[in-house]
């Protein structure tokens, strides 16, 4: 069953919907009433689908590229120097390299199950370098529409190779939403961006992830970036499940990391308010987060607040910092917008919002290659020497 989640208003699972007929607010997915234990799932693949009594989507109809099961790396240098137990969750590690994989597997599972031949998104990159990669899986259409100028170069890459129809928008990425969004609504072609509540129920087993990793315990907190913002409410969401079925005792604080130029759920925050106020011009470095009218919105508020969790906002400068203080620290190497959450772990820490010894899990959304040109422009270039071998020991010389 789909619910709005301000008047729950309810829709059964086989309509083609995305906001509440209604009120106009977001929809979720009801929880499945399963009887499961938690055993059921130790012994199966270490992928997404080991969940799959959990996902409300057919599961033999699934299409899938073996997304999830990514690696959860405690990060003992990094949190030594922090005083925290920080454990990073590593989703770079997913097929297209970004967690949107989680998300795909669903959304489009649900396409097929609806026997819909047109799947589309608006995207800063990494959503239509995923869908892109499940709709060829799938055998169906894909048009994505991309903000002109504002993509890394990875993400176009996979996009355009994966056979997509892309389209470059003149204007930013809300606007490339709404014109997506309309065409949806219009069944010109079933949408797959996060307002999609199937896509959250991919994204949801990260919580599930995390849980399972530290032997079916909830750590103190979870960090991760926040752009449109469905993300922190849908590990939230698959941990809350975990909870109520009784497989631990305790939840985590959800801390949501953006861009100072793209913060409006910060903003709200830090006003004591669910209500959000768009950033009209939203700009970062950290193209996969820049967004500001996120559509999950009234979600993540929901997640930060019923979780007595924060958001806060990094600059820039912070997170370029961040990125390459976990690559040469830790070995993790991951694109700017998931570097804000190391970059709001250091920030919140620094400020004492974060306490000592708290057990930490960062969420690393993308991979460092989704944006090439950025790394190598944080960098040195190559030293240029002759292949002679005395010049050679010189260098090696400290």
């Amino acid at each position: 069953m789909i619910r709005c989640i301000s008047c729950g208003e309810e829709y059964d699972d086989d309509e083609v919907i995305y906001t509440c007929d209604k009120c106009g607010s977001v929809l979720e997915i009801e929880p499945l009433d399963v009887d499961v234990g938690r055993d059921v799932f130790e012994c199966r693949k270490d992928c997404l689908w080991r969940y799959k009594e959990l996902i409300p989507v057919d599961s033999s109809m699934r299409v899938t590229l073996d997304e999830g099961g990514t690696p959860f790396v405690r990060c003992d240098k990094i949190g030594g120097e922090l005083g925290v137990d920080l454990y990073v969750k590593v989703e770079g590690s997913n097929p297209t390299g970004s967690f949107k994989d989680r998300g795909m597997t669903v959304g489009v599972t649900k396409a097929v199950e609806l026997g819909v031949d047109t799947v589309g998104c608006a995207s800063t990159g990494n959503t239509s370098a995923s869908l892109s990669a499940y709709a060829a899986r799938a055998g169906l259409r894909c048009v994505v529409f991309l903000p002109s100028g504002k993509v890394a170069l990875g993400k176009l890459a996979q996009a355009m190779f994966h056979g997509a129809e892309v389209i470059s928008i003149d204007g930013n990425f809300d606007e490339a939403l709404d014109a997506m969004t309309s065409l949806a609504c219009e069944r010109y072609l079933y949408l797959l961006n996060s307002i999609n509540p199937y896509r959250l129920e991919g994204q949801k087993t990260i919580g599930y992830e995390i849980v399972q990793s530290l032997g079916w315990r909830s750590p103190d907190r979870v960090i991760l970036p926040v752009g449109n913002a469905g993300n922190i409410s849908a590990i939230w969401k698959g941990i809350s499940e975990f909870y109520c079925l009784g497989f631990m005792d305790s939840k985590p604080m959800m801390t949501g990391i953006q861009a100072e130029g793209a913060c409006p759920i910060t903003n709200a925050f830090k006003r004591g308010s669910r209500d959000v106020v768009p950033v009209e011009n939203p700009e970062t470095i950290a193209t996969a987060i820049r967004i500001g009218a996120p559509v999950s919105y009234a979600k993540a508020m929901n997640a930060i607040y019923d979780s007595d969790g924060c958001c806060e906002s990094v600059s820039d400068e912070e997170i370029l910092s961040a990125q390459k203080y976990l690559a040469r620290n830790e070995g993790i190497g991951v694109e700017p917008a998931s570097a804000a959450s190391i970059a709001g772990l250091i920030k919140l820490r620094n400020e004492g919002l974060i306490d000592k010894g708290e057990e930490i899990v960062c969420v690393v959304t993308g991979h460092l290659l989704k944006d090439p040109n950025t790394a190598i422009d944080s960098c040195s270039k190559p030293k240029e020497v002759s292949s002679n071998i005395d010049d050679l020991k010189k260098l090696l010389v400290k």
